[in-house]
């Protein structure tokens, strides 16, 4: 079959890369991509936001499937359109993409449904969200209700911080504000792949979001994630199944919006076992990379089969290894960056033993590669064991020619048992 990745950054470079050593694959296309894509996939020139574009895209080159990697075309309502005009889609529709697209959403549904999580309010007025702050105390959870790229989130350890970020959301007209209490306790994401009903565990990960080494600084949108969850025991993912996500899977089938796709749940592993955090309606970035390059099965047949709705009788298989993703960013990131500065040693890093994802970059006539966005490369490596691939993942890194660029050092040092943030 022909599948269409829908996307640009380092998610959609990692699915380019497990389609195009998918035996049901024939040829990948991708829209837009990046440099990196353009070794596994065909590049597409075409408006992704524009579902008749896309339509007739995939009906100009024989496209059978189109994954939808980011959440903003989800929560626009591209897979609907599609599905409406035949074409199978993995990705869920508008309706269920609402537990990215809305917190008030997702923690309304936990609570209709018994899915532990945070206690939680929600306000859309500026004043009575302050007036909660003030009565709840420090620390307590700021969430922008929307869509924020990851960065959405403040953990604060003061009321006036937490004042601060309450402002900040409501700084956007018709904002939205959920305020959770704080839960503590190791984090780690859980990756379901759904058709509607069947649940396929698709692999753990835990991330690293701050931007500085100790897990200091503002969130991110990652900057760096490992594979597996080392917190995540087999009891601990049966509890998330039976607890979390397969509940969430059935609320939706039974209120008339089936969830089609991958399902990412962030999670706090509390005193009193896992809680929710929040949902993703896709893979996540970086955790998609180090998740992928232990992948044995056909991605595929798996989507495929999940978009067709028969996933039922599917297993996944991964690799019984460790996999370690270092995202490389611009300096000043999160905040504003320098775009245009030339990288070198992409060759040589994988030379070293990993696979460099891309993220935001472009190559120009003359061959040259150049950074285009806030975090632009995944050095990703499989090892034994964590160690391993942490070590040849920071051996590739330190390949790389790119001053402009950087990177935390402790990306699964913890874990790892090296010290430093878990």
């Amino acid at each position: 079959m022909n599948v269409l990745v829908i996307g640009g950054g380092g998610r959609e470079h990692a699915l380019c890369w497990a389609l195009d050593r998918s035996a049901s694959v024939q040829e990948v296309y991708v829209a837009p991509g990046n440099a990196g894509t353009l070794d596994q996939a065909r590049p597409l020139d075409l408006d992704v936001q524009n579902s008749e574009a896309v339509a007739a895209a995939c009906a100009r080159h024989g496209i059978d499937l189109v994954v939808v990697g980011p959440e903003a075309p989800l929560v626009a309502g591209l897979a609907d359109d599609l599905r409406a005009k035949g074409i199978a889609v993995c990705g869920p529709g508008r309706a269920a993409a609402q537990l990215e697209g809305s917190k008030t959403f997702t923690k309304e549904l936990c609570a209709r449904a018994g899915i532990p999580t945070a206690r939680f309010e929600s306000f859309d007025d500026r004043a009575a969200a302050r007036a909660y702050v003030q009565a709840q105390g420090a620390p307590i959870v700021v969430k922008a209700d929307g869509l924020a790229g990851g960065k959405g989130v403040v953990v604060a350890q003061s009321v006036d911080a937490a004042l601060a970020a309450v402002d900040g959301c409501f700084d956007k007209p018709g904002a939205r504000v959920v305020i959770e209490e704080c839960l503590t306790g190791p984090e780690a994401s859980y990756f379901a792949l759904c058709d509607g009903e069947t649940v396929l565990e698709l692999g753990t990960a835990q991330d690293h979001k701050r931007v500085g080494e100790g897990d200091t600084g503002p969130n991110t949108g990652g900057m760096g994630a490992f594979s597996p969850a080392v917190v995540l025991t087999p009891a601990l993912k049966q509890r998330v199944h039976d607890e979390i996500v397969a509940p969430t899977v059935r609320a939706l089938k039974d209120a008339g919006t089936p969830f089609v796709g991958i399902l990412y749940a962030g999670l706090m592993l509390t005193e009193d076992g896992p809680k929710l955090i929040e949902y993703n309606v896709r893979l996540g970035d970086p955790e998609a990379q180090a998740l992928l390059v232990r992948l044995e099965s056909d991605l595929g047949e798996l989507l495929m089969a999940a978009a067709r709705g028969r996933l039922a009788g599917h297993t996944v298989a991964l690799a019984p290894h460790s996999a370690l993703c270092v995202v490389m960013a611009a300096e000043g990131y999160p905040g504003a960056v320098e775009t245009g500065t030339p990288i070198a040693g992409i060759t040589a890093a994988e030379a070293e033993g990993a696979t460099v994802f891309h993220a935001a970059t472009l190559r120009t006539a003359d061959g040259a590669l150049h950074a285009m966005g806030g975090r632009v490369l995944g050095v990703t490596a499989l090892g034994a064991d964590l160690a391993e691939a942490r070590r040849l993942a920071y051996q590739s890194v330190d390949r790389i020619d790119w001053p402009a660029g950087f990177c935390r050092r402790d990306i699964g040092a913890a874990a790892a048992g090296e010290g430093g943030a878990t």
